[in-house]
């Protein structure tokens, strides 16, 4: 099976030693968004709402360079720094993928990059 790492100038660089995202065979892994401006490199500071949005905005971007869409997503992590932000993020989440959502988890964690309060990562089929 061949590895091809994709990249695009839409979404943030990698702001360490990884891809923004990887194809493998029919596979396309993204690596976790979080809602930094791609021109920029800054990190959205706003509501959890906001900030999930651009995080999707972003994983948009990374999966149109990588041959794909929204709807090719079988599995997303969420990860957030607080719970109780589930149901803001949630919501947003929905609008991008409606119709058949992917798997998904979502999780509480200590700390994000960059202090993000949200970040994304997702797992789309590319074949048939």
């Amino acid at each position: 099976m061949s590895k091809q790492i994709v990249s695009t100038l839409n979404a943030p660089a990698a702001v360490g030693p990884y891809s923004q995202a990887v194809k493998a065979g029919d596979w396309l892994f993204v690596s976790g968004q979080i809602p930094l401006d791609a021109d920029t490199g800054e990190l959205l500071k706003g509501s959890v709402a906001e900030q999930t949005r651009k995080v999707l905005e972003n994983l948009k971007a990374v999966l149109t360079a990588g041959g794909a869409n929204l709807d090719q997503v079988v599995k997303c992590t969420c990860f957030l720094l607080d719970m109780s932000a589930f149901g803001e993020m949630n919501e947003v989440y929905a609008e991008f993928f409606q119709g058949g959502p992917p798997a998904r988890a979502a999780v509480q964690v200590g700390a994000l990059p960059k202090g993000a309060d949200v970040e994304i990562e997702a797992i789309a089929y590319l074949g048939g």
